[in-house]
Order: C-alpha cells, then sequence, then structure tokens
C-alpha cells in the first residue's frame, strides 16, 4: 500500500456532525472552511467520517462540506430512491438549503458517479469534478459486491451483526491483508462498512442503494456515454493502481472519454487512495482547485455540445489504443444509462 504523511484527524471540536431536513428527511453533513466550495461525496455504505483527514486542509482555503447520503451515516434512511440521479437532486437541494450556489465535487466510487451525474443533471452549479475510483465507467466490479446484490443477500448481510460473528469477520479481512490481496490493501475500511450496518434499517438502505447500481452481472450505470460533455470542466481521474473494487482500467476509460481530464495513478493503493496517502492526494485536490478556472457554463454551450455529440469531441494527443476501449464498451453497454 503506498504510504504518506498522516494529516490531522477532525474531531468533535474541529467539524462537528450537522443536520439539516430536506423533504421531511434529516440529513447530516460536516462543513469547514470559507472560500470556494468543495464537496466530499462518500461511496456506498460509507459515510462523511471517510474524508476526516482531508477537511482541515481543504478547509484552509476552501468552503468544505461532507454529507451523509440518504441512506448511510447519521442521515435518515427511509424507504426511498437511491439511485445516483436520487442522489443528485439531494446534493443540489442541500447546497441550496445551505446558500451554496457552485461547487467543485470530489466524488469516490458511488460517491464519484453522483458527482458525475449532478455535473450532468446539473452543469450550471458545477465548477470542477475529481472522480475517486469512481462507479459508472464500465460493468467490471468486485465480485462480492455482485453477490451482495442478489436476492437474499440482506439476510447473510445479517449474520455479520449476529454475536461472535466480528471476530471471523476480522480474521478473515486481516488474512486477506497478510497475502497482500488488491482487497486486502482496503482491510481498515472493510471493517468499517460492515460496522456501518448495525441493523436492518442500515442494511436495507445499504441493499437498496447496490441495486441501484449493481446487479449480478455487474454495474449497470454508464455515463461514458456522455462524458464528452465535461468538455471545458476541469476534470481529475485519482485512482489506486491495486483497487479491487473498481479496477484501474476504468480509469483510463474515463480520461479517454473526458477532454482534457487529469489522471493521477496512486501506485500500490487500493479503492480508498486518499486514505493509502492522504497527504498526496490533498495536495493534488488543492493544487487542482487552485490551478484551474471553474467551468464557464452557458446553456447556448451545452445545447451545442449536445447537439455535436460524442463525434464533435477533440481530444488533445488521444490515446486511439483506450478509445477503441471505450467505443468496445458503449456498443457492449448500450442498455444502460445514468438517467
Amino acid at each position: 500500500m503506498a504510504t504518506g504523511t498522516r494529516l490531522r484527524p477532525v474531531g468533535d471540536q474541529d467539524v462537528r456532525l450537522r443536520h439539516r431536513v430536506v423533504h421531511g428527511y434529516r440529513r447530516a453533513y460536516r462543513i469547514a472552511g470559507e472560500g470556494p466550495a468543495v464537496v466530499l461525496i462518500h461511496g456506498i455504505g460509507d459515510s462523511s467520517a471517510t474524508w476526516a483527514e482531508l477537511i482541515p486542509g481543504l478547509a484552509r482555503s476552501s468552503t468544505v462540506l461532507a454529507p451523509d447520503l440518504l441512506g448511510h451515516g447519521a442521515s435518515d434512511k427511509p424507504r426511498a430512491d437511491y439511485s445516483v440521479a436520487a442522489y443528485a437532486n439531494g446534493i443540489r437541494d442541500l447546497l441550496g438549503v445551505l446558500g451554496i450556489e457552485r461547487a467543485t465535487l470530489v466524488g469516490h466510487s458511488l460517491g464519484g458517479g453522483v458527482a458525475m451525474q449532478f455535473a450532468y443533471q446539473f452543469p450550471e452549479h458545477t465548477e470542477r469534478l475529481v472522480l475517486v475510483g469512481a462507479g459508472g465507467v464500465g460493468r467490471e466490479v468486485n465480485p462480492v459486491l455482485r453477490a451482495a446484490a442478489l436476492p437474499g443477500a440482506d439476510l447473510l448481510l445479517a449474520t455479520l451483526s449476529w454475536p461472535g460473528m466480528r471476530w471471523p469477520t476480522r480474521l478473515a479481512i486481516e488474512l486477506m491483508r497478510l497475502l497482500d490481496t488488491d482487497l486486502g490493501q482496503d482491510a481498515p475500511d472493510l471493517l468499517n462498512l460492515v460496522d456501518a450496518l448495525p441493523d436492518a434499517t442500515s442494511r436495507s438502505a445499504f441493499i437498496r442503494t447496490l441495486r441501484a447500481v449493481v446487479d449480478w452481472r455487474g454495474q449497470v450505470v454508464t455515463m461514458l456515454d456522455r462524458c464528452y460533455l465535461t468538455q471545458g470542466m476541469p476534470t481529475m481521474l485519482i485512482w489506486g493502481s491495486r483497487d479491487s473494487v473498481v479496477p484501474e482500467l476504468h480509469a483510463h476509460r474515463a480520461h479517454a472519454a473526458m477532454p482534457g481530464s487529469r489522471l493521477e495513478i496512486f501506485e500500490g493503493a487500493g479503492h480508498f487512495p486518499f486514505h493509502a496517502d492522504p497527504a498526496r492526494f490533498l495536495a493534488l485536490v488543492a493544487d487542482f482547485v487552485e490551478t484551474t478556472s471553474p467551468a464557464d457554463w452557458s446553456a447556448e454551450r451545452w445545447r451545442q455540445l449536445l447537439r455535436d455529440g460524442r463525434s464533435g469531441t477533440t481530444v488533445a494527443d488521444p490515446d486511439r489504443a483506450y478509445e477503441a476501449v471505450v467505443e468496445r464498451e458503449l456498443r457492449a453497454e448500450s442498455e444502460r444509462s445514468a438517467t
């Protein structure tokens, strides 16, 4: 696993969890700093706590907002729509409640898919995109998630909360780490995800969210067909070279499909590169925000991009091999859509 200087963790005295009610549901979030807004969107089964070590550094020059998505963390977990489009709507509404007009979105895993969907639905509110091991770029996904999307998986998940099950679960995860498997690179985070499903309500929300984006064949949504719309929007892709959840190949697919995007690979890191080397991650995001201009969105330009379509997109020094991969992926996954 990649290593780096550990950053100061956030305690309650630094960035306490706050709550606002939106559409009748309690939404939890952390907020700190002043300046241009940066929104940190966590992945499935996770919460805003995953960004704890990064918030102080980013808050030195930005207003940092890290929400708990509906069905996650300390937010309510109703029987509701947990699609990426619904999550994008929820981010838009929370920004409205907090008086934030535009923001740079940093999304991890499912949160990366939500960030891409937000930029697609609300380009006028999006300044930049940072996608970290993001979903929504290809069908491949870890078999464990495919299995968890199957009927009856909720009953299997329930066994993890039985007395005496934490020790063998911890032992299995530790064994994966000791064997230096790709999944074992994220051993501490895997344990946190198991702990985040303590009751039936949490497990139900997790399963509903997972089934909105994954089935037994893999991921069921894609943004590859409209990535050309990011032309003119600063975009950075960050991936771990040993990501066993969303493979590194997806980073290159997205990079080829997103005009002008930057690509950063964390060698040896798994699905959580911002935990593997938080100092490097923080430096990259801070530099990206400071050295790029916010997307200059206009309704007419958006209409023109739609009219031109992907054939009108140009990429400086294109990688023809990766472009061919993207084209094959789009043909194979033509039935999938994130809208």
